[in-house]
């Protein structure tokens, strides 16, 4: 069975509706996020200079999978420790034509005044050692109920067509060699990562050549960054 899409685990199950209460709040946060993202990609569009954004997948853990990683990370099944140690219990994937798009994207984002930058890891500068690249957001965005606002952590990663292509190729790879991949294998998924990376930077300079740089990037203040 895959990780994380096993039963319920019984510590969850016996609190079915404070568990449903509690995943509805980080549903909200992720819709939140998905049209903020949505409105920046049907905007850039309508002015003519093209969409930067090629997809956007949105994901919520499952009970199981937040259970799994709970047991990892030796979090206790309490609804304050999950909130509190397991941040990405909604994600969002942003896959992006180039490099330059995804530094475009997340500046707009994270420049909007209720989408706090908590935590950035790069990396697209900083490449994991099995060559995997991706720029990888907390963000926590506030979500307004009934009686009071919440704030909710959000994960968003942002990829362009390549990094993307190899993550879920090597994931494949990866689970279908499960639990040990050849070191062979390794060091071909670590020399095709290169070969995207390198393939991304040869369709970045073909686009400025053709179209000039894109919009203006400066770094966004008050965040923190991890490699």
């Amino acid at each position: 069975m895959p990780r994380g899409t096993g039963p319920v685990p019984e510590v969850l199950r016996d609190h079915m509706t404070d568990l449903d209460h509690f995943l509805m709040v980080y549903r909200f946060g992720l819709a939140e996020i998905k049209t903020k993202i949505e409105i920046l990609a049907e905007e850039l569009a309508h002015r003519g200079t093209g969409n930067p954004i090629e997809h956007i997948r949105p994901r919520l853990k499952t009970p199981a999978s937040i259970a799994a990683k709970a047991q990892r990370i030796g979090c206790p099944l309490t609804y304050a420790d999950l909130r509190n140690r397991i941040r990405d219990i909604a994600g969002i994937r942003v896959v992006c034509g180039f490099v330059s798009d995804v530094y475009t994207v997340t500046e707009m984002l994270t420049r909007q005044p209720d989408v706090d930058l908590v935590l950035t890891k790069d990396y697209i500068q900083k490449p994991k050692p099995n060559g995997y690249r991706s720029l990888h957001l907390l963000v926590e965005i506030p979500v307004f109920m009934s009686d009071r606002v919440v704030s909710v952590p959000v994960e968003v990663q942002l990829r362009t067509v390549a990094m993307d292509f190899w993550a879920s190729l090597e994931h494949k790879i990866y689970y279908k060699h499960s639990p040990q991949v050849p070191a062979r294998l390794r060091d071909e998924l670590t020399a095709a990562a290169e070969d995207a990376a390198r393939l991304d930077q040869r369709m970045e300079r073909l686009h400025r050549e053709i179209h000039g740089p894109s919009l203006p990037v400066s770094p966004s203040p008050g965040h923190r960054s991890a490699s």
